[in-house]
């Protein structure tokens, strides 16, 4: 099957989403469900319901890459930040195979900010990639200052290319102009901003990337002015479920990774000073003609954990896996492939006065301290 840090298998095969008027391809069907973390008490509680002037960025040197504890991570193949710059480095070529699932996503996305009050003026898109969000952002604050941060560089050199006043050469000196969006190089829970920021921070499906979340919202949440806003998507765990099925059925090891559940994402945004935390999901099935080219994109994304010794998988174990995907083929002739997307926001108040806690963290509210109600007019 090949390194999920190096190229993939064979060429990429152009497939398009399975829409009206399009060559078949992949198609998406989805579903629905909402999650909200009201804190009482100081105590998260939790809820399901149904689905609900350019300012100068304050920067601070890039911090060194930090060690990560495996036995903390929810999955221990994750790798650090340097192996996954230069894995997201290879990958980069190719991430535009991946353009209508991060699109859709993004959208989406979009669709949940309608209801939300809020006119930033710094926003920034954490795990930026090729740039699909930098640009929904721009066009939905124009006249906000916009950032884009990865970990890769070759990704920010792509999605610098959606800027249009980013001229090479003496051009772009020549016109003066400056870029629509900022691009910094960095990684999720080391960002290399001063405090209070930004009022805004932005990420699609770049979270589950981090082998320690609940080291990265505290981070988020250090680079957010009060007052702001966090919103983002990730993979949660019944992601690739069919492949972990077909791979069951060839040997006992496990090949895709874990993603973490979305109740435990909003204790850490609780744990991390996060206000209000409202956590939803959906599941996306994809469908593919070509088993080879779920396996690709499975593999372009980085779904796959490090394989094992060489010698144990070839081509024979690589024609039981394809047979094991083939045997899950639909009514329809195509494999189906669940992608459940978590989507979370949450606000970072301004600080106050402490609240008084008894020995078992409970709120105790003085006597004295409870005022008379006001007679009715």
């Amino acid at each position: 099957m090949g390194d999920p840090l190096g190229d993939p298998l064979g060429d990429p095969v152009a497939d398009t989403v399975g829409t009206p008027g399009k060559r078949p391809g992949r198609r998406v069907y989805s579903g629905s469900c909402c999650c909200r973390w009201p804190v009482a008490g100081g105590l998260p509680l939790l809820r399901c319901d149904t689905l609900s002037h350019r300012l100068p960025i304050p920067l601070i040197p890039p911090c060194l890459s930090v060690s990560l504890h495996v036995t903390d991570s929810p999955d221990a193949w994750l790798p650090p930040a340097r192996l996954t710059r230069l894995a997201f480095d290879r990958r980069s070529a190719r991430f535009g195979q991946l353009d209508f699932l991060l699109g859709e996503i993004g959208q989406r996305m979009q669709e949940r900010m309608e209801v939300i009050k809020l006119t930033p003026r710094r926003a920034l898109d954490i795990g930026c990639g090729h740039g699909q969000g930098l640009a929904g952002l721009r066009a939905r604050f124009p006249d906000a200052q916009i950032a884009g941060l990865d970990i890769s560089g070759a990704m920010l050199q792509q999605a610098g290319q959606r800027d249009p006043q980013r001229r090479p050469g003496w051009i772009g000196r020549l016109l003066g102009k400056r870029p629509m969006f900022d691009l910094v190089q960095g990684a999720l829970a080391t960002l290399p901003f001063g405090a209070a920021s930004f009022d805004l921070l932005w990420s699609n499906l770049a979270l589950h990337w981090h082998p320690e979340p609940h080291r990265v919202f505290p981070e988020w949440h250090r680079v957010t002015s009060d007052e702001g806003l966090v919103m983002f998507s990730l993979f949660g765990p019944d992601t690739l479920k069919e492949l972990r099925a077909a791979f069951a059925d060839v040997d006992l090891d496990a090949h895709t990774l874990r993603f973490v559940d979305m109740h435990d994402i909003g204790d850490m945004l609780v744990h991390s000073g996060w206000s209000t935390p409202v956590m939803d999901m959906e599941t996306l099935t994809v469908t593919y003609e070509s088993a080879e080219t779920l396996l690709r994109e499975v593999q372009t994304f980085g779904g796959f954990r490090r394989p094992g010794p060489a010698g144990l998988r070839g081509r024979r174990w690589h024609r039981a896996v394809l047979a094991a995907l083939d045997r899950q083929r639909n009514a329809d002739g195509v494999i189906p492939l669940t992608f459940e997307i978590v989507y979370g926001h949450a606000w970072k108040l301004a600080p106050r006065g402490r609240q008084a806690t008894d020995d078992q963290g409970r709120a105790v509210v003085p006597i004295d301290s409870i005022g008379r109600a006001k007679p009715r007019p």
